[in-house]
């Protein structure tokens, strides 16, 4: 059986779908797992235009209304990434059905990724209610903070395990909120820090993971060590000459704050 994790954030921009497409297809290249990616996020969908499918004719809003099994509504998109997109016109759904829509899916997939609404509403219940576990994507500031702590609260009521935080657009100055702030606020690990990159809306124009665009990236390793984490593997980053010159003069090697939780989290993922 597969798992399936809500991808969910409480305020619009913080990348919750371009995490979910990333992520998505890491899982696939980088770790070789069968992922299924579903729009859930119904009254605006989006997750469909960052892997380039625009007017579907089947989607999960067909799926929703019973005019076609989920399976069949499934598009793939590369090797071993398939995607579950939305309609961006359709009648309105009751998204509660989510969970008995798409739970036999668990069958055919390694890992299940939703894109929840960016809203506290109905739909972001649903993916909570549909998922077995929830990565929740914040940034470092506080409105975005205080949106964050109220869809962790909201998820520990629907107790839906809450695997961590991915801190998104990390632009690393000084008046950004810390790391330590943000846990202490919220109770939860960090697991990635995502540094805001232009190269992200590169690759979105041109329809791309940014895990395809610009491999070598710090965001792109980023997701790279968070897919790891999520399968219970070691992601082993490959070390340029320069990188390696730098080592020899390097006596202590302390692991970071969320290096450690990354660890943590990974352990569990093995059992």
């Amino acid at each position: 059986m597969g798992k399936i994790i809500g991808i969910i954030a409480l305020k619009g921009g913080v990348g919750k779908t371009t995490t979910t497409a990333n992520l998505g297809a890491v899982l696939a290249k980088e770790f070789n797992k069968k992922v299924l990616l579903i729009d859930a996020n119904f009254a605006t969908p989006n997750l469909g235009f960052h892997l380039g499918i625009v007017d579907p004719e089947s989607s999960i809003h067909h799926v929703m209304h019973d005019k076609v099994l989920a399976h069949e509504a499934v598009h793939e998109h590369i090797d071993n990434l398939h995607i579950l997109p939305g309609s961006h016109i359709s009648r309105k759904v009751n998204p509660f059905k989510l969970r008995d829509k798409i739970k036999h899916l668990k069958k055919k997939y390694d890992l299940i990724l939703i894109d929840s609404s960016p809203t506290l509403n109905e739909e972001m219940l649903a993916t909570m209610i549909a998922s077995d576990e929830i990565l929740v994507v914040t940034s470092p500031d506080y409105p975005t903070l205080s949106a964050t702590m109220r869809a962790v609260k909201l998820a520990k009521q629907k107790k839906t395990p809450i695997t961590g935080l991915i801190v998104n657009k990390v632009r690393g100055k000084k008046f950004e909120l810390s790391l330590n702030d943000i846990e202490n606020a919220t109770d939860i690990p960090i697991l990635a820090i995502l540094p805001d990159d232009v190269k992200v809306l590169e690759a979105l124009s041109q329809t791309a993971p940014i895990i395809l665009h610009a491999p070598k990236r710090k965001v792109a390793i980023g997701y790279k060590k968070l897919a790891a984490t999520l399968v219970g593997e070691e992601y082993k980053e490959s070390i340029g000459f320069w990188e390696k010159l730098k080592g020899f003069f390097v006596t202590e090697d302390t692991p970071n704050k969320e290096e450690i939780n990354r660890l943590l989290a990974r352990e569990e993922n093995k059992s």
